[in-house]
């Protein structure tokens, strides 16, 4: 009887630490992930656009807008993915007349939306 206790005890051990262990890969694999898809969504954000032809320059916008919802989709770190989005939603609604009249705002509210992204991302 003692030697089926001893058994179980350590079977169910073997269980618990292989869940501890699980648990922790899972973290590390979520942080691995979340830190890939931050880079990636840095990296879209980041690329500037030719403001001299602002139909070009909404296009792309509106091409990063979509990269960044797909990146936002796979983000395990909700903080990031809601930084994403906000930054995609920045960058679907832009427009022609919006990057002619006013590019140096539009500029300016995308800096402050990709410093907002790498806070999200660094914590």
């Amino acid at each position: 009887m003692r030697l089926k206790t001893t058994v179980l005890a350590g079977g169910l051990l073997l269980t618990l630490t292989g869940c501890g262990v699980a648990e922790t890969a899972g973290q590390v694999g979520n942080a691995a992930s979340t830190a890939a898809v931050c880079a990636d969504a840095v990296r879209i954000a980041t690329a500037n656009p030719d403001l001299t032809d602002p139909k070009a320059a909404a296009d792309r916008a509106h091409a990063a807008a979509e990269e960044l919802t797909g990146l936002a989709a796979r983000a395990a770190n909700t903080t990031a993915a809601e930084a994403i989005n906000g930054l995609a939603t920045t960058l679907r609604e832009t427009t022609v007349d919006e990057l002619a009249r006013t590019p140096a705002a539009w500029v300016q509210e995308k800096a402050a939306q990709v410093a907002a992204l790498t806070r999200a991302c660094g914590g």
